[in-house]
This record gives C-alpha cells, structure tokens and sequence, in this order.
C-alpha cells in the first residue's frame, strides 16, 4: 500500500512553481476534438487524471505526442469514434467533457456516467436540458449517455438553473458548431471557462462574455488547430499557501504560477484570519506572525469561496483561536475529510451541510485516509504541523489532481516522503 509519510514539525521556506490547472487541462483536451488536426497544449499537468483523458482520446482515434514533460500535441484528424469507453471514463467525472465537442463535431456522443471522487450526487441535468435546447435527442440506458442531433445543432437561449462548470463547458463546446447564436444564461464564471473559452477563440470561435454570467456564442463552420498554454492551477496555489500560513519560517512561501485574482476570496478570507498574502505578479508571498483567527465561510460558485479549498481551510479553521462555520453548498459529501482531520485531534461536528469547528492547540500525527482528492492534499498538509507523524494512505486520489506534490513539499524542507507498507490484515 502506497503512502504519503508526514514529520510534523519542520518549517518551510522559500519558493513552489504550481502546474497547469486540472480542471483546465482537461477540458482543453477535449476541445481538441472540435478542430481537426494538432493542437498543441503547454503548460500540462503530469497527473494520473491527464493520463486517462489521453486514454479517453486516444479509444476514439485520436494520437498524442509528448513533446516534453509539459507539452502535448494531440492529434484528433483521424477520430472517427463519438464513444468513450466506460472503463476510462467512469474513472473520473471530467469525462462529460467530451460530450459537447463529439456533438459539436459528430452531432452524436456516447459516453457513460461519470466516476470520480465519492463527494455526491453528480447530477448531469443540466448538461442534458441545455443541449436538448440546442436540439439533442437523449438516451441513457445501461450506464451509458446516448445523445443524438439528427438535424444538427442550432443555436438558442439556454437558462441554467444553477451555475455549473461543467455544463457551461459543454454547451460553449457544442455551441461553437452550432448554426446560429447560442446565449448561455447563469453561466459558471471560473477562470478555467475563460481559458476554454480563449483557446476556442484563438481556433475560430466566436465567444463573448466568458467569466460573466451571460455567455453568447455565434457558431461557426469549422474551427482550427492551435497552440495554447494552460492557466496555472489556482486550487493547487491555494493548498500551498494553506502550507505556508502554517509552517512558513521568516522567508515565508512564494507560491508562483497563476494569477492571485483568481483565488481572490480564498486570499481575502486568509487574511481576516491573520494570514499575510502579499500579491506579486504571478503569485503569492504568504506568511504569518500570529495566531489563526477564526472566520465562518461558505462555498459558492466563482468569484466565491471554491469548494475545492474547503478542506485545506478547515485545517487552518481547526487550529484558529475560537470557533469558525464551514457551510458546504457544492458538495453533500465534501465533510468526509472532517472525520479524517478529528482523528489528528481536531474538534469538528458536522451538523447537515455546516461543520462547527472548535479551535485547537495543535495536532497529532496519526494513520488517516484521504477521502478524495482535496481532503487527501489537505491530510498531507496537517501532517506538516502535527506532533509526531502522519501517515496518509489511498493517495491515488492526490495523484489524480497534484504534481510531485511530495517532491514540491520536500523542496520547501518539509520532511515528507512516499512510502510503502504492507496491505493491513483483515480477519
């Protein structure tokens, strides 16, 4: 059984790059679809998750390159296949990406239900009304998505009830192709849409109003191979800041590599809790010289607080000097990580979507299991501040979403290290 080892403890210092951005990676790769020939992507995140969108494009006829650690070029002029295979794609929930581009090129897609981290109900409804509006017939029987436009696309207003990612994605990819002009209503308005919606832009598209509520999208005939660089991943900045405000010694964490407004609430909640963030060009200088205050936050849709770093914040709300409330309205099953940090100590009840978090004075290193793929970062970055060791086991879930996360933490001087132990005995 692999693991990540934790000596709680040691201070860090100095300077941590962030990769591309997952979430964004992802969905650029499944727009390569939508422009027949090769498109180069830069800036692309060495994950296990990357690694099974190849696989997902690759089953449908496309071939990658890896031009160096970070460079693919991905080759889609001989896809001739608009299914994903259900062994790749139930591995994760990214694979709906793909839906919208196979319709935007195909005007057909299967696809099976989307896998991924255990945090609830992955309703695709939304996916599903706004693309019937846009004049696709649905099927699901078996596991699988069945989607069908038999006369084409065509443009519309599509209202969203809630602001989801990852349906805005996939009516902006089918909308490019579309016959006429596609207005997305309550859109989503996180940065990796407008990455998506700026590389389609660069291939042909016609997109306005990407990272506002009002998307519009003028289809157009054909769109064209480029080359894009992926935006740095805010949510892994933010998990290192996390570390930083925790065990930063008097050089402080530069975290460099994205954009500071893009975690713009994240940053402005650290501070009212005694955090010092101080903005630079590409990133983030975090330190700290008191105690954690305690603050209440809830997570929302961007520009809000993201449920991404909800866990990595109920660490430093853990060891804050009062009480503080998380309220969780993404996710219903996001708090699994809060029993996993109660066992290194900290004072956590779960009450519906709220966690009441009482301050303590400090952890204990424990064995824990990361839950999915934030709270088993956030587990990692516990251990960095808690008496003795922690070991954090199930890491192929940080593996789906950090890079070397170990090795980056090891560069700072944490004493942190993969590991392996025998498979515990069960009777």
């Amino acid at each position: 059984m692999d693991i990540i080892r934790v000596e709680g403890g040691h201070a860090i210092g100095g300077s941590v790059p962030v990769s591309g951005a997952k979430n964004s990676a992802l969905k650029l790769m499944a727009a390569t679809l939508l422009a027949p020939g090769k498109t180069t992507l830069q800036n692309v995140p060495d994950i296990s998750d990357v690694h099974v969108m190849g696989k997902v494009l690759k089953g449908m006829g496309a071939t990658i390159d890896v031009l160096d650690e970070h460079t693919l070029e991905i080759d889609t002029s001989q896809v001739d296949s608009w299914e994903a295979p259900y062994e790749l794609v139930a591995k994760m929930r990214a694979s709906t990406a793909v839906m919208g581009p196979l319709l935007g090129r195909f005007h057909r897609a299967k696809i099976a239900m989307p896998g991924g981290c255990n945090l609830g109900a992955r309703k695709i409804d939304m996916h599903i009304l706004g693309l019937e509006a846009l004049g696709v017939e649905f099927d699901t029987a078996h596991g699988y998505i069945n989607a069908n436009a038999p006369q084409g696309l065509r443009g519309t207003t599509v209202t969203l009830e809630f602001a989801s990612v990852g349906a805005t994605e996939n009516l902006i990819m089918a909308s490019v192709r579309a016959q006429g002009t596609t207005v997305i209503d309550n859109a989503a308005r996180e940065p990796e849409i407008v990455d998506l919606a700026n590389m389609l832009n660069e291939m042909g598209a016609k997109i306005v109003g990407a990272g506002t509520p009002v998307v519009t999208i003028e289809g157009v005939e054909e769109l064209h191979p480029v080359t894009h660089r992926v935006v740095g991943d805010r949510i892994e900045a933010g998990t290192f800041i996390v570390a930083g405000a925790l065990m930063a010694d008097d050089r402080g964490v530069d975290v460099t590599g994205f954009c500071p407004i893009h975690l713009g609430m994240v940053l402005k909640k650290m501070e009212l809790m005694g955090i010092d963030c101080e903005r630079t060009d590409d990133g983030v200088h975090v330190s700290r010289a008191e105690r954690i205050k305690p603050v209440d936050i809830q997570t929302l849709p961007f520009p809000g607080f993201p449920t991404d770093m909800q866990a990595q914040i109920m660490v430093l709300s853990a060891l804050a000097d009062g009480s503080s409330v998380i309220t969780e309205n993404i996710f219903e099953n996001r708090f699994m990580f809060a029993s996993e940090l109660v066992r290194m100590g900290a004072d956590i009840r779960i009450e519906s979507h709220h966690a009441m978090i009482h301050g303590v004075k400090g952890f204990s290193g424990a064995q824990v299991t990361s839950p999915d793929l934030r709270g088993g970062a956030a587990l990692v970055v516990a251990g960095l501040i808690a008496d003795g060791t922690t070991e954090v086991s199930a890491i192929h879930h940080i593996k789906r979403g950090y890079e070397q996360f170990v090795e980056k933490l090891q560069a700072l001087g944490a004493h942190v290290e993969h590991a392996t132990v025998p498979d515990p005995v069960i009777y």
